[in-house]
């Protein structure tokens, strides 16, 4: 059974934050001897700062500020752990303490093996020398002799694709090819943990998935921990054995990574909804309102799970031969599903209707996509009204027994749509 080699045992961060007070914050006159009093009581406190070494605030007033709260979790041998949450969460502190970069204001850290952190691009890199010596250096930094580094200099070299920039200073690097070099060093010394923080928000998609093979190969061959932290979140669906959700500091999800998903998407996602900013005068057909109901309820849908897209539209006057359409576009402005019914009558009533389109199965490939909504006589007639751009919503994935990475042409499909249609008394029934 593998054992526990990182132990997190009611960790905490404290961070001191300073402010100015006075006219920033349209404080109350002040007398001349309360000016002097709050600057001797100022200097006073710099000095003792100073003295027992610890930071150094230029303000008067100090709030704090805990990044982390009593954090606890454990890692075995060859887990590979994912850790989310939207920003100022706590993540990069938390990678930070573990990478000993920083100290923690409580609570205890064990680590049972050698860790290797690449939490920022190009972290260790002096600029001024090429990129042979700086994989040397890096190396170093990390803890790893002469020797070590000379045997993996090949793979390091290779996998980050800079054979004929080798030689040249870093300075002059792209930032696609620094997080390359960085990563590769990284990955490559053999760091019994590696830590790994929003390496995938730099570089093309073919490091990317070489980043993700790398991983892959370093956990599950190589039986070495990861702890990845990204906002991919199809990434850490893949990737990660388990999740950890952080929100304010706090440890929100320890469990599977479903499970944190799930909850981070109900917490930090935006409904998926277009609401009309104004009307018009005329008596012409409009759409009042688009709401794309998501799996999640929270513009984010499950790869798999049923999704429905509603329309309220205002129609003065009969709409006897009224016609919608939508495409759903997806981040490369590509249409990938177009929706329509040709049979569908809004009968002989005026006022408001409520069209329903649903998708008992949805299967889009992971990523982000928007509404683009035609109204209209039928086809070849004349144009009400078109909303382009709207309605954004993100597909997700957390069941691991999907594949990752899908061809573009083979990223649309879903089961037969279903339309319904009905007259509404108030917008309150969309």
């Amino acid at each position: 059974m593998s054992h526990t080699v990182i132990s997190v045992d009611n960790l905490s961060k404290r961070y001191l934050l300073a402010h100015k007070s006075g006219a920033e914050t349209r404080e109350p006159y002040l007398a001349l001897r309360d000016l002097i009093v709050r600057e001797i009581h100022n200097i006073g406190r710099k000095t003792s700062d100073v003295l027992r070494g610890r930071q150094v605030l230029q303000g008067d007033d100090i709030e704090e500020f805990w990044a982390l709260k009593d954090v606890s979790f454990e890692v075995k041998q060859g887990e590979v752990l994912g850790i989310i949450g939207r920003n100022g969460a706590g993540k990069s502190t938390l990678l930070k303490i573990l990478s000993r970069i920083t100290e923690p204001t409580m609570g205890r850290v064990v680590l049972g093996a050698r860790v290797a952190s690449l939490l920022e691009v190009g972290t260790g890199f002096h600029p001024e020398l090429t990129g042979r010596e700086n994989i040397f250096l890096n190396g170093a930094i990390l803890g790893m002799t002469r020797r070590e580094i000379t045997g993996k200099f090949d793979e390091i070299v290779a996998f980050a694709g800079i054979e004929k920039f080798l030689d040249t200073p870093v300075k002059r690097y792209s930032s696609g090819m620094y997080v390359r070099l960085a990563f590769a060093v990284a990955a490559h010394l053999e760091p019994e943990i590696l830590v790994v923080d929003e390496v995938l928000a730099v570089g093309d998609a073919e490091f990317q998935r070489k980043c993700l093979g790398k991983m892959d190969e370093v956990a599950r061959q190589e039986g070495r921990t990861v702890l990845l932290v990204s906002h991919n979140l199809a990434a850490v669906a893949e990737m990660a054995d388990r999740a950890l959700l952080l929100d304010g500091g706090l440890v929100v999800v320890n469990g599977s990574v479903s499970e944190a998903i799930s909850t981070y998407l109900s917490k930090n996602f935006a409904a998926a909804s277009y609401i009309r900013p104004f009307r018009q005068q005329d008596s012409s057909p409009q759409i009042l309102r688009v709401d794309v109901v998501t799996s999640e309820g929270s513009g984010a849908q499950h790869f798999g799970r049923p999704m429905e897209v509603n329309f309220l539209i205002r129609h003065e006057n009969p709409m006897k031969r009224g016609y919608l359409s939508f495409q759903i576009i997806n981040q490369f402005q590509q249409p990938v599903i177009h929706a329509f019914d040709p049979d569908l009558k809004f009968g002989s009533h005026s006022g408001t209707s409520l069209l329903q389109c649903h998708f008992p199965t949805m299967r889009l490939n992971v990523g982000k996509f928007y509404l683009r909504a035609f109204l209209s006589e039928p086809p070849g007639g004349e144009v009400y009204e078109t909303l382009d751009s709207i309605c954004h919503f993100e597909i997700v994935r957390s069941d691991r027994n999907i594949a990752w990475g899908w061809r573009p042409e083979a990223c649309a499909y879903h089961e037969q749509n279903t339309w319904s249609i009905k007259k509404v008394t108030s917008e309150a029934e969309l």
